[in-house]
């Protein structure tokens, strides 16, 4: 899953409809292979775009769940965190293939 789109189910305040709209275009970007689709492309990319944010924001809409809702800013923050731990295990990662090729 692209990591750009983040979860907007059971949120406080509510998903709102351009957060469903960004992740609707994250996710069309993702499947064209592409951030910026070509003019001939275009109107196919934004109906599509408009088409997803619309199902999205129905499904948001129509979730059910009895967990209580997520703060935005914990989220938020986890979210800074588990980034944070992947760069510096890519970092860490880099940096012993260096050490190992310096030391061949």
């Amino acid at each position: 899953m692209c990591r750009n789109i983040v979860p907007l189910n059971n949120l406080e305040p509510a998903a709102t409809d351009h957060e469903c709209h960004d992740a609707a275009l994250q996710f069309v970007r993702k499947i064209a292979g592409t951030t910026t689709p070509s003019r001939a492309n275009q109107a196919v990319f934004d109906r599509a775009v408009e088409e997803i944010a619309r199902a999205t924001r129905a499904l948001v809409d129509d979730l059910t769940t009895t967990a209580p809702r997520k703060n935005r800013e914990d989220e938020a923050t986890k979210r800074r965190s588990r980034s944070a731990e992947r760069y510096e295990a890519i970092r860490v990662f880099q940096e012993q293939k260096r050490a190992a090729r310096t030391a061949s």
